[in-house]
């Protein structure tokens, strides 16, 4: 038995790298089963279908610039009411 994962890039869809596990002697399924899904984590399929799940357009300068001063704002009011800051 042997149980395969396919890391895909995120446009061309080829198949870059292959996750395979192969049935050792006397070995159970659940064993098998989880031998293959922590390979196929470390190998960092799963994480990268989560990051390319829904696709998401650049910002620009613009857009970048502003929400870095969003965020640092936030910053400083949360420092200041935390009392880090007088």
């Amino acid at each position: 038995m042997c149980w395969e994962a396919s890391r895909h890039s995120d446009r061309l869809r080829e198949v870059s790298e292959l996750t395979q596990v192969q049935r050792k002697d006397n070995e159970s399924t659940e064993n098998l089963i989880r031998r293959f899904n922590r390979k196929v984590i470390q190998s960092g399929v799963l994480s990268a279908a989560r990051k390319n799940r829904f696709h998401q357009k650049d910002p620009n300068r613009r857009a970048r610039r502003t929400e870095a001063l969003r965020q640092e704002k936030r910053r400083q009011v949360r420092a200041k009411k935390m009392g880090w800051f007088s």
